[in-house]
Parts: C-alpha cells; sequence; structure tokens
C-alpha cells in the first residue's frame, strides 16, 4: 500500500440467492487467502441485492443485536443493505476464524476518548482486524493484520457540501471553498470518507473533531496522521471510499 496510491478492490459479494452459510461463502470472488499481506489490506465490495435481506437464512447468519438493528430500519433499502453488509463481513471473518459466519463473536475495544467500550470492532478473542461501511447501496469491508479503517460515502448534495464543510480541517474548507460548485461533491466525498476511514482505525469515529485531522481533499490523500497510511478505493460510480491502515507493527 504505498502512499497515496489508490486501492483495487480485491473481491465483490455478488447479490444472488444465498441458499445456505457454505453457498454464501462461495459467493465471495475470488474465495479470501488464507493470508494477507501485512501491507496491504483486503478490500471487498458488497452490493446487496433486495432478496438478500428477504431470504430467512441469510437473517439466520446474524447475530440477535444485528437482527433486531436490521428490524429497527424503516427504509427496506437500508435494511436490505445492513443486512447484506453483515453477513459479507461474517463471511469473511468466518474464513479467517475457521467458524461458521453464525458463531463468529465481535466485540467493541475501549474507546479512545472516554475507554467505553464503543470503540473499534474486533474478533473476540483475536484475529484479523477490520472495518465495514456503508452508504447508498453499498458497503465497503477491509481486514488487515494492522488497525484498519474503510469507510465508503454516496456524494452528497451541493447543499450538504454548504453546510458541513465549515466542520472540516481548514486547509480543507478553504480548498472545497475554492472549487467550482460542480466539483465539490466528489472532493468532499473522498475527503469525508478519508477522514472517518482513519477516525474509525483510531477506534474514535466521529467522537473526534472532524477539524484537526488534515486528510486533503485532492485526487490524492494527504499523507496520513501519526503515520497512518491513507489510499482510496475505486468504488462504484457516484460514491467515494477509503481505507486508512495503521503503521506496521502496531497492534492496538
Amino acid at each position: 500500500m504505498g502512499e497515496g496510491a489508490p486501492i483495487r478492490v480485491t473481491g465483490v459479494l455478488l447479490s444472488v440467492p444465498p441458499l445456505s452459510p457454505r453457498e454464501l461463502t462461495s459467493l465471495l470472488v475470488p474465495p479470501p487467502a488464507a493470508e494477507f499481506s501485512a501491507d496491504r489490506p483486503e478490500v471487498w465490495l458488497v452490493r446487496p441485492g433486495r432478496h438478500v435481506a428477504e431470504l430467512p437464512r441469510a437473517s439466520d447468519v446474524l447475530s440477535d443485536a444485528e437482527r433486531r438493528q436490521a428490524a429497527a430500519f424503516r427504509s427496506e433499502s437500508d435494511r436490505v443493505l445492513y443486512t447484506g453488509a453483515h453477513v459479507a463481513l461474517r463471511l469473511l471473518l468466518g474464513v479467517r476464524a475457521d467458524v461458521p459466519p453464525e458463531k463468529v463473536e465481535m466485540v467493541r475495544e475501549p474507546c479512545p476518548c472516554c475507554d467505553k467500550p464503543h470503540g473499534r470492532p474486533a474478533l473476540a478473542g483475536g484475529g484479523p482486524h477490520f472495518s465495514l461501511s456503508h452508504s447508498g447501496d453499498l458497503a465497503l469491508i477491509a481486514l488487515a493484520a494492522t488497525p484498519v479503517g474503510a469507510d465508503v460515502e454516496r456524494l452528497p448534495r451541493a447543499r450538504t457540501v454548504d453546510e458541513v464543510a465549515g466542520s472540516l480541517h481548514p486547509r480543507e474548507a478553504k480548498e472545497l471553498a475554492e472549487l467550482p460548485t460542480a466539483e465539490r461533491p466528489v472532493a468532499f466525498a473522498r475527503t469525508w470518507a478519508r477522514k472517518e476511514a482513519y477516525l474509525k482505525g483510531i477506534g474514535t469515529g466521529l467522537g473526534r473533531n472532524l477539524d484537526l485531522d488534515y486528510v486533503g481533499s485532492g485526487p490524492t490523500p494527504a499523507a496520513g496522521p501519526d503515520g497512518w497510511r491513507l489510499a482510496d478505493v475505486a468504488v462504484d460510480e457516484g460514491y467515494a471510499g477509503a481505507v486508512a491502515l495503521a503503521p506496521q507493527g502496531a497492534e492496538s
């Protein structure tokens, strides 16, 4: 993962009707490798079809808490996306942990801001680091040997950019203000994706002020804070994606 180099998606979870956990795993294209490089995360794109959330066996892969969260969504499309994304995450982690996806146990690490258990998600008992993000009808999953954050963002409306850009790092806000109006949504989305990927990677999420860390709004990410590496991910048109990877040797 070279400095500023874009990341290619490792594979795609196809949106075709799953019948069982074994058949669900076969839908990962290509199959997840047994090992991955410490220098480059695996990045998976997920495009859930509406039938993924409708099939009982897909829902059965989820935990009780995940099923409750899925049921809480008012929008069917949001429920479908959540279900498909979390099924895909369980498939990938199940391969790594050598357990069925429904047996994957996830926990939350302590938050760096308050030490309460709502920091980075992690596998109970240890395992690869991972991060999940979803927006619109697309999800992004990253797995790595060191702490990692992933984010995907649907391009916002120009009005949203105007309302939120001032909360970013002053240099980022200035860069966005200097762009033609038509170019701002793309630049804002990639800035937000990079920033949220980093904040998820360090475990604070949006609990850390958005104006503290500069990630850049241009076509190439800035050098990551504190040795973290930032890279854009080539995702579907109308979206921006990014991954943040901790320095090699970082374990937490």
